[in-house]
């Protein structure tokens, strides 16, 4: 009886290369983020009107596509109680910010995003007549693409009574020497 022979495999076959014209292109070389042919900036301003009175007011240039937020202080104390003692201090904070989404020589559109601590205008009392500290509240307001032409004050209502709260913003494309 023949000794069995271990099954042999043929030889596979010779691939010719392909010819040069056939080879895979190397791969691309990563680049960095393109940056925009020009980035423009913003020149704003933002008044914080209260019963019609200007409060307070904020400013900056900021690019297209980023954001600058700036928050104020304020501390107030009362005096309080039926002796008009000074009571504690209240911190009635503001921060705005504002986002340029799109500008050009004739119009700008900003998103604002407000956060505020107000106070009632009323001051309670107690049963006795005594003075209490009127009571902080808090304000959250969003707008998402305000229009503002270049140069002209586009009013912005927050709350209409008690107190009554608008903004006022006025925003230019900025002049080529501060475009970043």
């Amino acid at each position: 009886m023949p000794t069995p022979q271990p099954y042999a495999q043929p030889a596979p076959a010779p691939v010719p290369a392909p010819p040069p014209s056939a080879q895979p292109a190397p791969a691309p070389t990563p680049q960095p983020y393109a940056q925009p042919a020009e980035q423009r900036a913003v020149n704003w301003t933002l008044q914080v009107i209260r019963n019609g009175q200007l409060i307070d007011s904020f400013d900056g240039t900021t690019t297209v596509g980023q954001a600058h937020t700036d928050t104020h202080h304020k501390v107030v104390s009362h005096d309080v109680g039926c002796k008009d003692q000074p009571a504690g201090s209240i911190d009635l904070q503001r921060t705005i910010t504002v986002s340029p989404l799109r500008a050009n020589p004739t119009e700008s559109i900003l998103a604002i995003d407000a956060q505020e601590t107000l106070e009632d205008g009323a001051a309670p009392t107690t049963a006795e007549g005594c003075k209490l500290p009127p009571q902080p509240r808090q304000v959250h307001a969003s707008h998402p693409g305000l229009v503002v032409p270049a140069g002209q004050w586009v009013s912005w209502p927050i709350i209409n009574k008690d107190p009554a709260l608008a903004y006022r913003v006025r925003a230019t494309l900025a002049p080529p020497s501060q475009q970043p």
